[in-house]
């Protein structure tokens, strides 16, 4: 065992945005442990990782299980070590209108995308916070402030998480506590999401564009576990979905009634026998990457919440200024 080795726990890690990751935590020298459903998968991500060298510790969990995922904590810190950061990025969705998802659909996204999130962090807390050290990342999405029509349970997971996290936050700060949270808020990104989710739809889904490679998130997500900033925020898409949904929200509802709904379709007919990963793992589509490689960005600015909000101050006042100044400009035209 190295003593001076990060050991980082990465939940939902054998497929796109976790996958890449579970590699970039592997070449900062991170011990990686692996946590998902299948067990082909988390063998094809181990074997990469121990390629660049890493130590890695695959776990077959499900998220929405806590005992399940108490025990992984426990497995982790006895062979690995302690725990220095935990990632909660396992996700289930359903694309399709409200009343085609059932109440058994909108309860498995709940207790896989919601309350996984909830189980990791219970988890990683309770070793965390008796030795006053580690880093939880909450990776959540500009849904988490912009829900969209026909993601309307993933959406919903996503708020669920980001009210979760805010009230953690306020009670490690009442508590004095050195365990830090934090919430990286993504864009579209080109994972296989979008070939093994539940779909409702008559064509394929897609991530609306602009879409990024999942690369893109991992080093976003790598930044906040070291710098533990209080939310980041992913990509020019995000920004304007978070920043337009607090002054003009009616406004969005209209445009995304207008441009969401065909925006996440493709021309492609959807397949009836096309397995989905809801309840069960689906075997083969475990890879970093999804079908829009002719469509991906490989970069996007990434800012903390705390600097966009010193931008937007900074941008009031000098409009503000501005204003002044032209109050005054026509005042002194007035008084000739």
């Amino acid at each position: 065992m190295h003593d001076h080795q990060p050991t980082v726990v990465i939940c939902g890690a054998t497929a796109g945005v976790g996958r890449a990751t579970a590699h970039a935590f592997a070449r900062a020298g991170y011990r990686v442990a692996l946590i998902a459903r299948g067990a082909a998968g988390l063998d094809d991500t181990a074997r990469a990782l121990r390629a660049l060298g890493a130590t890695v510790l695959p776990i077959a969990a499900d998220v929405a299980d806590a005992e399940a995922i108490d025990r992984a904590a426990d497995r982790v810190e006895a062979e690995l070590g302690p725990i220095d950061v935990w990632v909660n990025a396992a996700m289930a969705t359903v694309f399709g209108p409200v009343q085609q998802i059932s109440a058994a659909e909108y309860k498995r996204v709940t207790d896989v995308t919601y309350l996984g999130f909830v189980h990791g962090t219970l988890a990683a807390l309770r070793h965390m916070r008796p030795r006053n050290h580690g880093t939880i990342v909450q990776v959540g999405s500009a849904l988490s402030y912009r829900a969209i029509p026909l993601q309307s349970a993933y959406c919903a997971a996503k708020f669920a998480i980001r009210g979760f996290t805010d009230s953690l936050r306020c009670e490690l700060i009442h508590d004095r506590s050195r365990v830090r949270v934090t919430m990286v808020q993504l864009p579209a990104h080109n994972t296989p999401q979008f070939d093994w989710s539940r779909n409702k739809m008559d064509h394929r889904p897609q991530p609306v564009p602009p879409i990024h490679t999942p690369e893109v998130a991992a080093r976003a997500i790598l930044r906040a576990a070291q710098d533990a900033p209080r939310e980041l925020w992913l990509g020019s898409a995000s920004f304007k979905a978070i920043i337009g949904n607090f002054f003009m929200p009616g406004l969005l509802d209209r445009m995304m009634a207008r441009q969401a709904w065909d925006g996440q379709l493709t021309d492609e007919p959807s397949r009836p026998d096309q397995p989905d990963n809801l309840f069960e793992p689906v075997e083969g589509l475990h890879r970093v990457d999804g079908r829009f490689d002719d469509q991906v960005k490989d970069h996007a600015t990434a800012l903390s919440s705390e600097t966009v909000g010193k931008l937007a101050v900074a941008g009031l006042a000098a409009a503000t200024a501005g204003a002044v100044a032209l109050v005054a400009s026509i005042a002194r035209r007035d008084r000739r």
